[in-house]
């Protein structure tokens, strides 16, 4: 081969290889590392009109205790609201916040769970809120985290706690992988929203979804640097393999519109977890917007549903 048509090979396939590397590394950025603070709190934008201002009113008003812990990796400092039952209760509720949110902005569930007698444990996930970190863990390092908060429940309310684990998106997610983790017998019971099957199906249909691009090599690269960086490859990162170990109590909610987290994902989900079981699918709820489009049947569903497990 003519040694200039060589060059001029070598020379696109080099240009092809920094053009995937510069993507990639945006799309890391863009994915994984949170662009600001602003979601320390939502307090400036709670409006009358807000369908849950009641409650989250209440969220904001209600006294609150500071719980710290280190993490389960990387010694980062992890920082949690706990709000007491009105009445003395051995019944806790773990809330886990969705991709970008923080504690502040599940104040809407934290009243839910008080008005059904629980405490309330609220931890901003690693990289939001106030919790150090640089990356966002999807759910994976933070499982390990809430078997952490887990037991300082335990330690703190005593052995006879009963400990439910609630999630939202990345929460819902990271709540169905930390029920494939050890547990202590204190925890009963599991209830998700609208999480994912996985975080790399989930971040190859966001990069199709909002940039038009295919998974294949894009993601691929992308979690080879989060491996890099972040500890794991996104596809070990997944609800399903660790609902697969889970054999507690597991309700599912998800709503029919959500274009966030497709409601294909719910379905697999489901039937991955082998404990007793729930699927509610809210007919026109959008992502995470469940709760505001059936809020007194969303009370009602996850009462009765904890009520066979908790006491």
């Amino acid at each position: 081969m003519n040694k200039k048509y060589l060059y001029i090979i070598i020379l696109v396939f080099l240009v092809i290889c920094t053009g995937f590397v510069v993507a990639s590394l945006y799309f890391f950025h863009e994915a994984v590392i949170p662009s600001h603070k602003s979601f320390l709190s939502d307090t400036k934008t709670l409006k009358k009109s807000d369908p849950l201002y009641k409650q989250k009113k209440w969220y904001l008003d209600v006294d609150k205790q500071t719980w710290t812990m280190k993490s389960a990796s990387g010694s980062l400092k992890l920082v949690a609201n706990y709000i007491a039952a009105q009445q003395p209760s051995n019944k806790t509720v773990v809330i886990a916040h969705g991709f970008m949110g923080s504690k502040e902005t599940m104040g809407a569930y934290a009243y839910l769970f008080h008005q059904l007698g629980y405490n309330v444990l609220l931890p901003d996930a690693r990289a939001h809120g106030a919790s150090g970190g640089q990356y966002i863990g999807y759910g994976w390092p933070e499982r390990k985290d809430n078997v952490k908060w887990i037991n300082k429940i335990i330690a703190t309310n005593g052995q006879n706690s009963q400990i439910v684990m609630f999630g939202v998106s990345m929460g819902g997610a990271a709540t169905m992988m930390t029920s494939g983790e050890k547990l202590p017998s204190q925890v009963k019971a599991f209830v998700e929203d609208c999480g994912y099957d996985n975080t790399r199906t989930e971040i190859a249909y966001q990069a199709k979804e909002l940039y038009h691009v295919p998974s294949f090599p894009l993601v691929y690269i992308v979690s080879g640097i989060n491996k890099i960086k972040n500890g794991f490859f996104f596809g070990e990162a997944s609800s399903v393999k660790q609902l697969h170990k889970n054999d507690r109590p597991m309700m599912f909610i998800h709503g029919s519109e959500d274009k966030f987290v497709p409601i294909s994902m719910v379905y697999q989900n489901y039937d991955a977890t082998r404990g007793p079981k729930e699927l509610w699918v809210v007919k026109g709820a959008k992502h995470a917007a469940s709760l505001d489009h059936e809020t007194n049947k969303y009370q009602l569903k996850v009462k009765t549903f904890l009520a066979k497990y908790v006491e």
